[in-house]
């Protein structure tokens, strides 16, 4: 039985596809990690609270980077409830909570 092809990510820039290239170009994409910071605590945004919480946001913008990130799994949508990281989504913010920390040190220091 011949093996299914896998469909590798797009990734801007980058032809290999390479799941870390595509989690950082989507990491980077404006607006991208400000909205799983905005979800952190398990808590559920309606799209206006959201755009409230990032500063006015554009909501084209928001609405396709919040489309990028359901896509992706890391949020998902919950009817009259709003925008909530799924489980995948939880993991990939505990996963940016040490270099959080680090900014945070780093930011601090005397020059």
């Amino acid at each position: 039985m011949p093996k299914q092809a896998v469909k590798k990510p797009a990734v801007r820039g980058s032809t290999s596809g390479r799941p870390i290239m595509a989690l950082l170009d989507l990491l980077g994409r404006r607006w991208s990690l400000r909205i799983i910071w905005e979800l952190r605590d398990d808590r559920s945004l309606t799209s206006r609270a959201l755009r409230a919480a990032c500063d006015q946001a554009s909501p084209t913008v928001l609405q396709a980077r919040l489309s990028d990130l359901r896509e992706a799994g890391f949020v998902e949508l919950i009817p009259a409830s709003g925008y909530r990281l799924t489980e995948l989504g939880r993991d990939l913010f505990e996963t940016f909570l040490p270099l959080h920390r680090f900014a945070e040190r780093w930011s601090s220091r005397k020059l």
